[in-house]
């Protein structure tokens, strides 16, 4: 990202940026000090395979390097408070202000009875388009599972078809498996998506998935099939977009997805910053496209695990442009590009909502 551009990132989404100097000279470690590694704790992934690598400075808390992207993130800071827009960022106050970023600037915000609670600051434009974000809620649900020996639940799933879900590949393979050429339910376990489950309780909307339409073999990708109930009626399916092939880095998306708690792998106390401990529940989680490479492209969103198969929406047309599949708190997440699937052939059959 040039330095130009990443200004304007801090003006936008920090808007507190005095408070955030003053930890970093008063108190480092409780400011953007949990952008980088502690000893002994790594970042969530909902994934196996991980991106490229941090560089070395950011990789080892042992190291001086810590100690220098902490000051350099106050220099950042102090400069883009100086001189606004035209703040000249040396290359080592780039790193710092990337950090000020992942820790300040991403909000997760609650849902409840289908609305997303107010914004924070630097996020208030989202109130001009509440009621298209607030259009895709419904069509988004947790993935639960009955007879699993360890989860309840295992990602998220949105309505991508009539009757069809889409999800991780990932997520599928916890209670399902390959028979031959098809891929069938593990024995004892049944399957369901939840389209509610939001903060402060909301009645279940719930749906079977009778059956694994295709799970991609190359991409974290899988279709399934949600059967019908009787006196309900199924939302609709998202929008998912066919242009442009890969989204434009900058661009403004979110995410709709079920953030989960895993205090084993993050941080807590930057969960709890971002999370406010509450964990599990439907949740809006805006960001920015961060850059392209094949079928996949990464945005800076704070997800969990659990945001495993959230959609990916671009702000501005509200279509869907990603499926998120993998990240690391507070670096980056990947998402499958959505309009480099719509001549995939195993997509193809899945019969798709392309727009």
């Amino acid at each position: 990202m040039r330095a130009p551009e990443l200004v304007d990132k801090v003006i936008r989404t920090v808007p507190d940026l005095d408070t955030v100097i003053e930890k970093l000279r008063d108190d480092p470690e409780g400011a953007v000090a949990h952008a980088v590694r502690r000893p002994g704790r790594q970042r969530a992934s909902t994934y196996d395979v991980q991106p490229d690598e941090l560089p070395p400075e950011l990789q080892d808390p042992e190291r001086e390097g810590r100690g220098r992207v902490l000051d350099a993130a106050r220099r950042a800071g102090e400069k883009i408070r100086r001189d606004g827009p035209d703040a000249d960022l040396a290359p080592d106050e780039i790193s710092g202000a990337e950090a000020i970023i992942l820790v300040e600037g991403r909000p997760a915000i609650l849902i409840q009875d289908g609305r997303f609670f107010s914004p924070p600051l630097g996020w208030t434009h989202l109130e001009d388009r509440r009621a298209e974000i607030e259009a895709v809620f419904p069509s988004v649900g947790r993935i639960e599972l009955s007879g699993h020996p360890r989860f309840e639940w295992v990602g998220t799933g949105w309505m991508a078809g009539d009757g069809v879900v889409l999800t991780n590949r990932h997520v599928a393979k916890e209670f399902t498996r390959r028979v031959g050429r098809k891929w069938q339910f593990e024995a004892g376990m049944e399957a369901k998506i939840d389209f509610a489950e939001e903060f402060g309780g909301a009645a279940p909307r719930e749906f079977p998935i009778t059956e694994v339409i295709a799970v991609h073999d190359e991409l974290d990708v899988a279709v399934l099939k949600v059967g019908a109930v009787r006196g309900r009626t199924l939302p609709a399916p998202l929008p998912i977009a066919t242009r442009p092939a890969a989204p434009r880095k900058a661009r403004a998306i979110y995410v709709v997805g079920y953030p989960a708690a895993d205090s084993g792998r993050n941080d807590p106390e930057v969960m709890a910053r971002i999370f406010n401990n509450i964990y599990n529940v439907k949740r809006l989680q805006p960001g920015e496209v961060t850059g392209n490479k094949k079928a996949l492209h990464s945005h800076d969103g704070s997800t969990l695990g659990g945001n495993s198969g959230s959609c990916v929406v671009d702000l501005d047309t509200h279509r869907v442009v990603g499926l998120h599949f993998q990240g690391r708190f507070l670096e980056s997440n990947w998402a499958v590009t959505m309009a480099k699937l719509q001549s995939d052939p195993v997509i193809r059959r899945s019969d798709l909502h392309f727009v």
